[in-house]
């Protein structure tokens, strides 16, 4: 592991896939000023690098990723102080968000209000069996605020309002059957899950899988009828990379080879069987 910043550490293997892990901000991981900012610097400089294909974030403490933000900063605030501690932890959400290819939260232990906001960031989240949850900032005297924002995107308005104003705790079973997140796993078994969703996208095509993000972004803040017209113009721009005319080729000579001539199934996606559709790749 190689330090980037005094707070990011990164691995990275040949496949393209990167490990940023949070390093000295204590036992739970926890978010100040300072940790805020060098996470940010840190996912921006992975973001650009168009080599890479998966960012895996983590964090050095096996107790959690991001157990929450720094209460004790946040104790010497006033409004204007206030404020701009949280913009910089809507930046590092966002600068999250918005990296071009998919990110996946490692979520050990403890996963609490602003840490659970840089989880919502992630595309997939995957936890430990013993994980818990809870956004407790009404119990401090603030409100969840931010990317907290996307979770009635993740889990209905309903539990997002039980999440967001009662406090309470939740475990990683019922974190796991609200969508909140989307895998879990035994505690030594973290990574194996982690890999395992690793592989599933590294199946896909580079190029077409930072357009499916993107589009997956997009439609976050669009009406249907944008979100489809927009759709077609990046379906389209698709074939300017040469991945559908490679991987589509390869496929119709696979199905040849196996002697059926290119059947129908192999002439259209939406009628390709889950086993032949492993093939594309």
């Amino acid at each position: 592991m190689r330090m980037i910043n005094s707070h990011c550490g990164v691995a990275a293997d040949d496949r393209g896939v990167v490990r940023l892990t949070i390093c000295d901000a204590g036992p739970l991981n926890i978010l100040n000023s300072q940790v805020i900012d060098a996470v940010r610097q840190g996912v921006a400089q992975l973001a650009a690098d168009a080599s890479n294909r998966v960012l895996i974030l983590a964090g050095e403490s096996g107790r959690s990723m991001i157990g929450g933000a720094d209460i004790k900063e946040m104790a010497t605030l006033d409004q204007a102080s206030a404020e701009r501690f949280i913009t910089g932890l809507a930046d590092l959400c966002e600068t999250i968000r918005t990296v071009p290819y998919p990110v996946i939260a490692r979520i050990p232990g403890w996963c609490l209000g602003g840490g659970l906001e840089v989880a919502a960031a992630c595309d997939f989240r995957v936890a430990t069996a013993d994980a818990k949850f809870a956004m407790p900032e009404v119990r401090v005297g603030i409100p969840s605020v931010i990317h907290a924002a996307l979770l009635p995107r993740l889990i209905g308005w309903s539990r997002t309002r039980w999440l967001l104003m009662t406090g309470d705790t939740i475990d990683a079973p019922t974190a796991l059957g609200w969508g909140l997140i989307d895998k879990i796993a035994p505690p030594d078994a973290l990574d194996d899950a982690v890999e395992s969703l690793v592989a599933s996208l590294l199946a896909g095509a580079p190029q077409a899988l930072r357009a499916q993000k993107a589009l997956l972004t997009a439609w976050h803040d669009m009406p249907l009828r944008e979100s489809v017209e927009l759709s077609v113009k990046v379906f389209g721009e698709s074939y300017l990379t040469g991945e559908p005319q490679r991987l589509m080729g390869e496929f119709l000579n696979r199905k040849r080879r196996g002697g059926d001539g290119g059947s129908s199934a192999a002439r259209s996606t939406s009628a390709t069987a889950p086993d032949e559709a492993q093939q594309l790749t």
